[in-house]
């Protein structure tokens, strides 16, 4: 079988729409069984409360992940305000109330303010971030608050959708890392009111978005149509962000057992950015004839080779 023949096989990313009520680990355990059981992971947990878009990675898919959780995010969210929970969000026990009917919708705009572009944010007691190996929701749990360092996020875009009465609809876009609920939380503690995360729905997780996304029954209706297929999104296509370093065939060999891609071997490049180049980040690699057949990463400023991290086909192919 040649490279361009390997392209063909069912691998890639499946954007899912979650549905309430499910936990990621639900969905891909509920489609590792649709599918045979086939490799399945995915890039992005939601939490079972949150719906929206879910990236499900198939076969070797799952090699691609890190790549993935780098994009940025786009939510939809519901903040009330006037409640403080235990967990931030709609799940927990309401810790205070407040009253709201100081609070002005010009101040809502201004509290949203202060928390655009890069900002620190304390991860949630109720997150699986670990602290000394132990994830801090364990701890949660047994009514313990452990100290934790802030992390710096980037919020790149926050903006007020709706108003009405104590429930305020955001629009959120940010990095790897962004807790909502914190987010929502936060702004209510600006407020002076406190506030806590109602709703969620994820909207975008980089290229891919809920216009895309099926739901886990749609995803059943068309496995037994034979069309789920169709709605697979190719490793080439999912990581269409990253420049291309093109290579020959006997050169593509090589990268298949790892070996490095010496400036000279590359032919040419695709959607490449000249200011960037150099700097180490990830590449395609790709065979003339079009397959995607390894992640690489540029390591030198200039001249230097591109050292494979990842072989996205067999190497018996």
């Amino acid at each position: 079988m040649g490279l361009a023949q390997s392209c063909a096989v069912v691998d890639g990313v499946l954007i899912i729409k979650k549905e309430s009520g499910w936990t990621s680990h639900d969905v891909v355990a509920k489609i590792r069984h649709l599918l045979g059981g086939v490799k399945v992971g995915h890039a992005g947990t939601l939490d079972p409360a949150a719906t929206g878009v879910l990236p499900l990675l198939i076969g070797r898919g799952t090699r691609i992940a890190e790549y993935l959780v780098e994009w940025d995010k786009e939510y939809r969210a519901v903040l009330r305000l006037g409640e403080t929970t235990d967990t931030q969000d709609a799940t927990g026990a309401v810790l205070a109330r407040s009253t709201t009917d100081s609070v002005t919708p010009e101040a809502i705009h201004e509290a949203a303010g202060r928390f655009r572009g890069s900002i620190e944010q304390m991860p949630p007691m109720y997150s699986a971030v670990k602290v000394g190996g132990v994830p801090l929701y364990r701890s949660a749990r047994a009514g313990k608050t452990v100290a934790r360092d802030a992390r710096t996020i980037v919020i790149h875009a926050l903006d007020i959708e709706a108003i009405q009465g104590r429930d305020v609809t955001l629009r959120a876009v940010c990095s790897k890392g962004t807790y909502i609920r914190t987010l929502c939380a936060d702004i209510g503690d600006a407020l002076g009111v406190g506030g806590h995360m109602l709703s969620l729905e994820r909207t975008r997780v980089g290229p891919l978005t809920i216009a895309q996304a099926l739901t886990v029954d749609e995803v059943v209706t068309r496995h037994a149509l034979g069309r789920l297929g169709d709605d697979l999104l190719s490793l080439d296509r999912a990581l269409g962000r990253l420049e291309i370093a093109v290579v020959d065939e006997q050169t593509a060999d090589r990268v298949k057992h790892g070996a490095p891609v010496p400036d000279s071997k590359i032919l040419r490049w695709e959607g490449s950015d000249e200011a960037k180049r150099g700097a180490l980040r990830p590449v395609r690699i790709h065979s003339t004839d079009g397959c995607l057949v390894a992640i690489g990463t540029c390591s030198e400023a200039s001249g230097g080779p591109l050292n494979v991290q990842k072989v996205l086909v067999d190497q018996d192919v």
